[in-house]
């Protein structure tokens, strides 16, 4: 298998393919106004399996476009919304999110937990836009610094990893550059890191080793998830995930 296949196979059957919450999730659809109207269209781009996705649609009344590259996640996310009977709201695409196939001004709400880093936030926000109603909502999870300066160790690791990390007044500058009025920001609790996400990786590494017979390559991928914990044990005092929703004007 290459390192793709593999990395797909060890993150499937995971609830969650990044940080967050059901709470958060809704901590940040609470501050979208629009929130209750009738058959609301919304994107979910980035979606992977979907946690994030379920909960928009048990929560308004809508039609959600759940998009992601790999056909695998989505499979996971059209076998929960059927056993949850929300497969009438939920329509999975899988595509690249830098060239989606929607027309413009054709969504309520944009939304992308821990997703948008793979376009780039900057680039995400401005080609993203254009698939908004004025009045629409985007909603995103992005990596951010809390502070303006940071230990050598985790800003060299995540200048390389990211570059466009940054504060949460530079992502919000972006936002209000490009057209957007921020209206709500908060970032993940520690628990969406521990508890939702880092502590079911530690759980289900041995049997991902097993299943490829303790390959090098498995190997690597466990050791780059145990490296990526330690980072953020030592360090989640100067990062976490920031929760940007913002208003098209």
């Amino acid at each position: 298998m290459t390192e793709l296949e593999l990395l797909i196979d060890f993150h499937v059957e995971a609830e969650r393919q990044g940080p967050g919450s059901r709470e958060e999730s809704l901590k940040a659809l609470s501050f979208i106004d629009i929130r209750e109207r009738a058959e609301l269209k919304v994107a979910d781009i980035g979606c992977g399996s979907g946690a994030q996705t379920i909960v928009l649609a048990q929560n308004l009344d809508c039609k959600i476009t759940a998009v992601d590259l790999f056909p695998e996640f989505l499979e996971k996310l059209n076998q929960k919304a059927a056993l949850l009977d929300l497969d009438q709201k939920i329509t999975t695409l899988a595509g690249s999110m830098e060239n989606l196939p929607f027309t413009n001004e054709e969504y309520d709400i944009l939304w992308s937990e821990g997703a948008i880093y793979n376009i780039g936030f900057e680039a995400g926000v401005k080609s993203w836009k254009k698939f908004l109603k004025p009045g629409g909502y985007l909603a995103v999870s992005e990596i951010t610094w809390k502070t303006a300066s940071r230990p050598a160790e985790i800003e060299k690791h995540w200048n390389g990893e990211y570059p466009e990390i940054a504060t949460a007044s530079q992502k919000i500058q972006i936002l209000e550059e490009n057209g957007y009025s921020p209206v709500g920001f908060f970032f993940l609790s520690e628990k969406s890191w521990i508890d939702n996400y880092y502590t079911p990786i530690e759980e289900r590494a041995d049997s991902f080793l097993k299943r490829h017979n303790n390959s090098d390559a498995a190997k690597s991928i466990i050791e780059c998830e145990q490296e990526e914990i330690r980072l953020y044990k030592a360090y989640k005092d100067y990062l976490s995930y920031g929760f940007y929703i913002a208003k098209k004007i």
